[in-house]
C-alpha cells in the first residue's frame, strides 16, 4: 500500500484483490492550492498500470508548470481540461504493440481555500459530503450510468450488473474523450472524497456517506479502505480532504 497524508488530507492506494495495482495517484502542493489526481488503468500485459501512471504524471506535470496563483474559474477549467487532453494524447501515443488498447480513468481536482475544481474522465468518482449527506457528485462515464439516466435500472442496481465494467469515455480510449468540469463550494466540516471503482462499485454509497463522519481525513480514508477490502474484487484508491 502507498499513502500520502497531511493534517487535512489523505490519499492511499491498495492492490486489493488483484495480482497487481493498476491504480495510481498524484498529489501536489501548488502556490496557493493543492492538486489531486486519481486514475484506474485498464489493459493487458500490465498496460493498465502504465496508462494510469502515465496519465497522473502527464497531468500533474502540466498543472505544476502552468498553474498560476489566483487563477479564475474560466482559466482553471481550461487548465484542467487541457491536462486531461494531454494525458489522453500521451496514452494514445504509447498504446502500441502489447499495450494496444490500454487506457485509464482520470479524475483530478484543484482545492483552493473553500473551493474545489474538478475534471473527470471515466468512472472514478468525486463527491462533496456534508454531515453525512452528499451535496454534489460527479457523473460516471459508464454504460451503467447511461442505463440509470434512461430509467432502465435504478441507482441501487449497478451492484453486480454485467455492464459495470464498461466505460464510455477514458484517457486513451477509443470512444471520444469526455472531460466533465465541476466547481463546488465547501464549508467547514465538509468532506471531499475521490475514489476508483474498487471502492464505490462494492461499498454502497450510503455507507460511504456514513463512514465520512469517522473523524479526520486520515481516519476516514483508512475506514473506507478497511470496508472496501472486506468486499472488493479490484484495486482501491481513495483520496479524502476535510475542511
Amino acid at each position: 500500500m502507498k499513502a500520502t497524508c497531511t493534517p487535512n488530507f489523505c490519499v492511499l492506494t491498495h492492490i486489493g484483490a488483484r495480482m497487481n495495482n493498476e491504480d495510481d495517484y498524484a498529489f501536489l502542493k501548488l502556490r496557493d492550492a493543492y492538486y489531486i489526481a486519481v486514475a484506474d488503468g485498464m489493459g493487458g500485459h500490465a498496460a493498465g498500470e502504465v496508462a494510469s501512471r502515465m496519465a497522473t504524471e502527464t497531468a500533474s506535470a502540466f498543472i505544476l508548470e502552468n498553474y498560476e496563483t489566483g487563477m479564475d474559474w474560466l482559466n482553471l477549467k481550461f487548465l484542467l481540461r487541457l491536462s486531461h487532453e494531454l494525458a489522453h494524447s500521451k496514452v494514445v501515443e504509447h498504446a502500441v504493440g502489447e499495450r494496444k488498447g490500454m487506457g485509464t480513468t482520470l479524475i483530478s481536482a484543484i482545492i483552493r481555500g473553500n473551493g474545489v475544481f474538478i475534471a473527470n474522465t471515466g468512472d472514478s468518482r468525486a463527491a462533496l459530503i456534508r454531515e453525512g449527506m452528499t451535496v454534489a457528485r460527479t457523473i460516471d462515464h459508464s454504460l451503467v450510468q447511461r442505463l440509470i439516466e434512461e430509467g432502465r435500472i435504478t441507482e441501487e442496481e449497478p451492484f453486480g450488473h454485467p455492464a459495470s465494467n464498461y466505460i464510455t469515455s477514458a484517457i486513451g480510449g477509443r470512444n471520444p474523450l469526455r472531460v466533465d468540469l465541476y466547481r463546488w463550494p465547501a464549508r467547514p466540516g465538509d468532506v471531499f472524497v475521490m475514489s476508483t471503482d474498487g471502492l464505490h462499485d462494492y461499498v454502497r454509497w450510503g455507507e460511504i456517506e456514513e463512514l465520512s463522519k469517522a473523524g479526520s481525513a486520515r481516519q476516514i480514508a483508512f475506514k473506507l479502505l478497511e470496508r472496501a477490502l472486506e468486499v472488493t474484487r479490484d484495486n482501491v484508491t481513495i483520496a479524502v480532504w476535510k475542511w
